[in-house]
């Protein structure tokens, strides 16, 4: 869950670099916490949109700093295969354009 709140936190920061970890913790707890909701949502309409418009700008902003990890733009998010294959690679082991490893 910390990952979760730690993209929380930096909820419109598109600078910097997010480890795959980062990116993908935050996407499963997502995924999670919105089948819950999605649960709930019979007794109290209107959560998912809720949460799903609440989560859009963190979502964005930590997909472009994933990106950023393997040295490429953000507008790569753009791209429907290109982007999965991106996020999955694993990070630039140096110092790149966007900054420091957030490994080291």
């Amino acid at each position: 869950m910390n990952w979760y709140f730690e993209v929380l936190k930096k909820y419109a920061v598109f600078r910097g670099r997010a480890r795959r970890e980062e990116y993908w913790m935050f996407f499963l707890v997502n995924f999670i916490v919105l089948f819950i909701v999605g649960l709930i949502e019979p007794l109290v309409g209107g959560l998912v949109g809720i949460y799903q418009l609440g989560t859009l700008i963190p979502s964005i902003a930590v997909g472009v700093r994933r990106l950023h990890d393997t040295d490429r733009r953000g507008w790569w998010l753009l791209v429907p295969i290109f982007n999965l294959v991106f996020l999955c690679k694993d990070s630039q082991p140096e110092t790149n354009r966007f900054g420091e490893n957030p490994k080291a």
